[in-house]
């Protein structure tokens, strides 16, 4: 009989019904506080929000308070970091000849502010570089994924120039890296120069790179073998094997092309105007 009771006790303990009251029971009871009065469903009343901006000062003293507002943004964005990368370390061939081309960047500096290092260059046949930069410039982060930057850029290769710099850098939507920027020279002459480029993954480690670059200048520099409006652009395509994410060799192929006014002045000179380069390189960065 014992055991004819306990099991239809434990039937009707296990029952849908009785499992739903009781847990309308138990929401009925933490409902209430501990003294019995029932919690409020309304919203919190105006004079929640009321009070001083800095009533905390009122506490701690507001030399403690600064201390700690400082300690919070320097955990919280403040982080000061170093970054370096070698975009392109690359050996160029055209028909027997052969070429080098860097392109490395690097920043110092937190989530808002970073001083930045850019340099690019490249020469035949491993001689001396026939066109080599460096820019050192202050980045402010005016929107997420989008940084300002100002600062100069040294034309250390031919004839020795200075500019001052004005661009843009960062990531576009669906993942496209780009780096625009304005040069206004020591002699007066503007130029500008943008740079685009997509990591599109094959594999977790193998990631084929599209990459387009253009030159644009404001006005007609002989001196320097530059016409007016679009004056240069390339395009290519590199293929890097991640062996870690830090270290990737690639392989690819470029092709660049002088035009207009540019595309003149190098034909009286004697020089190609479009030239095709199959690529080695390496790419790192820590």
């Amino acid at each position: 009989m014992k055991r004819i009771i306990l099991l239809l006790t434990s039937v009707f303990l296990a029952s849908p019904g009785y499992a739903q009251e009781h847990s309308m029971h138990m929401n009925h009871d933490q409902s209430k506080t501990n003294y019995g009065e029932k919690i409020p469903k309304a919203p919190p009343p105006e004079s929640a929000g009321t009070g001083p901006a800095d009533s905390a000062e009122s506490i701690w003293g507001a030399q403690s308070m600064r201390k700690a507002r400082n300690e919070l943004a320097h955990k919280s964005g403040g982080t000061k970091y170093a970054w370096f990368q070698a975009d392109r370390l690359e050996h160029r061939s055209k028909d027997g000849a052969d070429a080098y081309v860097w392109d490395v960047q690097g920043y110092y500096g937190g989530d808002y502010h970073k001083i930045w290092f850019k340099s690019e260059g490249e020469g035949q046949d491993y001689n001396s570089p026939e066109s080599a930069d460096i820019e050192i410039l202050y980045s402010r982060a005016i929107a997420p994924y989008y940084d300002f930057q100002t600062g100069i850029r040294y034309d250390w290769a031919g004839k020795d120039l200075a500019h001052a710099v004005v661009g843009i850098q960062g990531l576009a939507p669906y993942m496209f890296e780009f780096d625009t920027a304005a040069y206004l020279s020591e002699d007066g002459d503007l130029t500008a120069s943008t740079e685009v480029e997509l990591d599109q993954k094959i594999t977790q480690r193998l990631i084929l790179q599209p990459r387009v670059e253009a030159g644009f200048s404001a006005q007609k520099v002989e001196n320097r073998g530059i016409g007016d409006g679009l004056t240069s652009f390339a395009t290519g395509v590199r293929m890097r094997y991640e062996i870690r994410r830090e270290f990737a060799p690639y392989v690819g192929i470029e092709y660049e092309r002088k035009v207009g006014e540019t595309a003149d002045i190098a034909r009286r000179e004697g020089e190609d105007v479009g030239n095709t380069f199959f690529i080695a390189g390496v790419r790192f960065w820590f």
